[in-house]
């Protein structure tokens, strides 16, 4: 009968180093909150987008990596998390397999960097050419080796071959930690190699000998603070070449030179665990065998050079991938730093010497740097991952010969408080989080008719975690933080302009001659300041005074109008596409914690934290004057959520106290009791965090931390003795705690309604109920696992308040839901009712 899919996902990874990785097979996997996530390009000329999650761990993820297959495209990945575990994860048709292949147990504290490669067979053309009838068991035969370090101060290897794990070996380092660990197949001997960096500022380099251990190499010193990125690559000559960076602003890059026997013109020294490299950058090289594979194989390591360029701690490398079918690459190197840029490095043809190719990056005024930089399989595009967990992608353009950005998908890094569709047809989504911002998600309309969900605005950056927010009009909304006053937002003119472009809406019928005149062009955010100010021009002249007047102080972001027919850029997202301020209301005590507003707009319903009955009060603001019309008792703890009806003559409030509180409307503005319960009566026994009215405003919703949803009958709890408690209409308990509830914009035949659940371990469950039968009212159609759902609090449902997909034409069997949670995803669904003839 219904069938439901997910159209959008919108989260930023994990801010951490190692928390994405870029295959061979096109995909990027990387980690948000607790999950991790697949990333593709759908379409030529569309962004990545997260088309797959898996959710296996119970804390944060810190890393994510490929198991590298030599000749093949990867299937597997691995990921390591503050909960002590290593998840080895299974992809299918390029979709995350839910159940993880295994679980590697054994570190005692946060794991912090991974690395994992498959180790070639004895003979490895006929492991890996020869045609199979099933390609999985050509992989299963062969062992994938696994590195993970921890901030228990060890670094352990893992077996895994023929759906067996082991722990291979552990590597102690007392006091200290690895930050980074890298790992590579030695070329012509199939041997692996790995090499660890850590806070004592060297580099550790082991190989596997013939017991199946692995033993020390050399030491590698000359960093001068915490060595942070590792990443090998080998030369078409047998050589390997080891790229590492560090805390101290620089890179350096390690020669290991491959000698034959008759190369040998000392005495082969062997692999001891003492054995270092002088710390002189004019280095001699060094000399090392060991047996391994029945062979004795010989290396010169030695430092090829230091490259200095950034201005900060240097977090990653990475080399340029091999073209597809060889095992050498044209040696460029990728370096991100939290300097906010990457660097481009290549060696000279003629004189060797490494040079700076090209520089991106420098991201918007207000943002830290940047975490790691990745190479795409073709090495044509490279993506950065930063503090605020956005991702930066540039495409190499041939014909200018520079690189370009290219869109990207991205979201909150911090759990997502409040959600709600634009008033009207809801042609957009507004989110706000903890993270201290409220994005607009829109789809994108592009090539033909393509659709491509994105945020396509950032019309709040904040400085205090963000807690509510209400609609008002189309272009405005008001929101509610860790402060003790509510922020009235109207869009700009640009905004709405490239709003318009994107999304492929008539900017005519949006905005009239009139209304563009009056309107700001755009916003900017004074230095230190948490308003945005109005900007009426292009302001260059005064950016210029500014600049004179306060030399040396905090920069402000000037507002730069632009012309977008894509989706902006993470850095247009931070600077250009704020919100002006229209307002603040003052009058309560604490933070805001709820907001409500009435469906035209000119009401605004608002409430803060309250530990006592005096400040649990509801505040009502003329939003034209800005200034409070009432003041509404009944609740004695905080106000969880507000809503009005869709008439607007009645205001529901539930509460942490267990109650429920019906106001009416007696006059314009004017809103009394009507209904209530009381602790004592009430059916809810724990707090009620959510509620809704249906369409028709016959009934309304509460949901509550004691696993059950209630239906309410507006007319009956209205008419019942005030010496008598209400009773609710209809009840359903659920699996876990309700914390959101939203109603459908229709009916069903035989007036059934659709609601959507959603509850505390983030699961999210459809269901259809009647109020025409006692048993078997409430019907489950759909429930959303954590990994399709979310995997921590839902923390709320939006239904889109029209029927049809956004950006589709007569699609009346469709319903689009919104969900937002604590594991810091924003998603919308597409519900559809296969059998049309049951929508009325």
């Amino acid at each position: 009968m219904a069938s439901l899919n997910t159209c959008y996902t919108s989260v930023a990874c994990n801010r951490c180093p190692n928390i994405a990785d870029w295959g061979k097979n096109g995909l990027i996997c990387s980690g948000y909150s607790n999950a991790v996530a697949l990333h593709q390009k759908q379409t030529e000329g569309s962004s990545y987008e997260i088309v797959s999650t898996g959710v296996a761990h119970t804390d944060r993820v810190n890393c994510v990596t490929w198991i590298e297959d030599s000749g093949l495209d990867e299937t597997d990945f691995v990921s390591g998390s503050a909960d002590c575990t290593v998840v080895v994860w299974h992809t299918e048709n390029k979709r995350i397999v839910p159940q993880p292949v295994c679980t590697l147990r054994g570190h005692k504290g946060s794991v912090t960097c991974v690395s994992a490669l498959y180790v070639p067979c004895e003979n490895e053309k006929d492991a890996l050419y020869v045609p199979c009838d099933n390609e999985k068991d050509v992989q299963q035969s062969r062992e994938a080796l696994i590195f993970s370090a921890s901030i228990d101060s060890s670094l352990r290897v893992w077996s895994k071959s023929d759906n067996e794990t082991r722990e291979v070996q552990v590597f102690s380092f007392g006091e200290g930690f690895a930050l980074t660990v890298a790992s590579c197949i030695i070329p012509q001997h199939n041997v692996p190699v790995f090499a660890c960096g850590c806070d004592d500022h060297s580099i550790y380099l082991y190989a596997r000998a013939d017991d199946g251990k692995f033993i020390k190499l050399s030491t590698l010193s000359g960093h001068e603070d915490w060595v942070r990125g590792l990443h090998f690559t080998s030369e078409e000559n047998g050589d390997i070449l080891l790229a590492s960076c560090a805390q101290d602003h620089f890179i350096r890059v390690w020669r290991l030179a491959h000698k034959a026997d008759s190369d040998q013109t000392t005495n082969p020294v062997k692999a001891i665990a003492d054995m270092s490299l002088d710390e002189d950058i004019t280095v001699k090289e060094k000399l090392i065998t060991f047996d391994a594979r029945g062979k004795t194989i010989c290396f010169a390591i030695y430092l090829e050079s230091v490259l200095s360029g950034h201005e900060n701690w240097v977090y990653s490398v990475r080399w340029k991938p091999a073209p597809r079918g060889s095992t050498a690459n044209s040696l460029k190197l990728l370096s991100a730093s939290m300097d906010k840029t990457m660097i481009l490095w290549s060696p000279d043809p003629e004189s060797g010497i490494w040079t700076e190719e090209m520089r991106v990056g420098d991201v918007g005024g207000n943002t830290l740097g940047l975490y790691g930089g990745l190479f795409s399989p073709c090495g044509q595009s490279i993506v950065a991952h930063g503090y605020q967990g956005a991702f930066s992608q540039w495409t190499y353009d041939a014909k200018s010969g520079t690189w370009l950005p290219e869109v990207t998908g991205g979201g909150h890094f911090a759990p997502v408080t409040d959600l709600c569709w634009s008033r009207g047809g809801g042609d957009f989504i507004l989110s706000t989080g903890m993270d201290q911002t409220t994005r607009l998600h829109a789809p994108w309309v592009h090539g033909e008719h393509q659709l491509t969900w994105c945020e396509v605005a950032r019309p709040q950056v904040h400085g205090y975690d963000l807690k509510c927010l209400s609609v008002l009009g189309k272009y405005s909304f008001a929101s509610g933080a860790d402060e003790k006053l509510v922020r009235v937002f109207k869009a700009p003119k640009n905004f709405i302009s490239n709003f318009c472009q994107i999304c492929g809406h008539d900017l005519n019928k949006e905005l009239n001659e009139e209304e563009c005149k009056s309107l700001p062009e755009g916003a900017n955010v004074p230095a230190l300041g948490l308003s945005n100010k109005a900007v009426f021009v292009s302001s260059e002249e005064d950016k210029e005074e500014e600049d004179d007047v306060r030399p040396g102080q905090y920069p402000e972001n000037y507002f730069t109008p632009t012309d977008l027919k894509a989706p902006p850029s993470e850095d247009q997202l931070l600077q250009n596409t704020l919100w002006p301020e229209e307002g603040k209301l003052y009058g309560h005590g604490y933070e805001i914690f709820s907001l409500a507003s009435h469906p035209n707009g000119k009401i605004l319903a608002s409430a803060c934290k309250a530990a006592k009955a005096d400040v649990a009060n509801i505040l009502l603001w003329d939003m034209e004057t800005k200034k409070i019309i009432g003041s509404l008792t009944g609740c004695t703890l905080t106000v969880t959520q507000m809503a009005f009806s869709h008439q607007g003559n009645h205001l529901l409030a539930v509460s942490r106290d267990r109650t429920w509180v019906l106001y009416r409307e007696s006059a314009p503005g004017c809103y009394s009791i009507e209904a209530s319960v009381n602790k004592k009566t009430s059916c809810h026994s724990r707090i009620i965090w959510s509620c809704d009215w249906t369409h028709d405003d016959k009934y309304f919703l509460t949901a509550s931390r004691d696993k059950t949803v209630c239906v309410w009958s507006r007319e009956k709890v209205t008419q019942t003795d005030q010496q008598l408690s209400p009773k609710p209409t209809s009840s359903i308990t659920l699996p876990d705690s309700a914390t959101a509830v939203s109603t459908g914009p229709i009916t069903l035949e035989g007036e059934r309604y659709v609601i959507a659940t959603g509850l505390d371990n983030g699961q999210i469950l459809i269901h259809l109920w009647s109020p025409y039968k006692d048993s078997d009212a409430w019907t489950t159609l759909i429930t959303l696992s954590q990994s399709e759902a979310h995997h921590q609090t839902v923390t709320r449902l939006a239904f889109r308040p029209q029927q049809g997909r956004l950006g589709y034409k007569e699609e009346k069997d469709y319903l689009q839901l919104a969900s937002s949670g604590y594991d810091h995803a924003v998603r919308v669904y597409d519900l559809h009712i296969s059998d049309s003839s049951l929508l009325v």
